[in-house]
């Protein structure tokens, strides 16, 4: 199963985790997999590469571990916008857990 942790700090979403496969089909062929990792590469493009910012990213294929972490201190704007994309993340997980139940679960801490 593929867990995914949000971790905040009060109202802001400062984290995120993955680890897991989610045993749904083999490693290469599992769609929830890869809707989980396509999901976390672009909010991960959407804050390094087109906002300018330096979000934490770490990959370990090994055992399929993935996280990405928001800078600290951001401006208004950019700090709305990252809301904005770690907010959609957690909804569209969530979506997959609805749709997938034995296979992905999202938590909040």
């Amino acid at each position: 199963m593929t867990t995914v942790t949000f971790h905040t700090e009060g109202s802001r979403i400062v984290s995120l985790e993955v680890q897991g496969h989610s045993g749904y089909a083999p490693e290469g062929e599992d769609i929830v997999c890869a809707a989980v990792t396509s999901a976390v590469r672009l909010a991960e493009c959407a804050v390094n590469d087109v906002l300018g910012l330096e979000a934490a990213v770490k990959v370990r294929q090994k055992d399929a571990y993935l996280s990405l972490k928001l800078p600290a201190k951001l401006g208004q704007t950019a700090e709305s916008t990252c809301q904005t994309l770690m907010t959609a993340l957690m909804v569209h997980f969530a979506q997959l857990h609805e749709e997938y139940p034995d296979h992905i679960i999202v938590l909040e801490v």
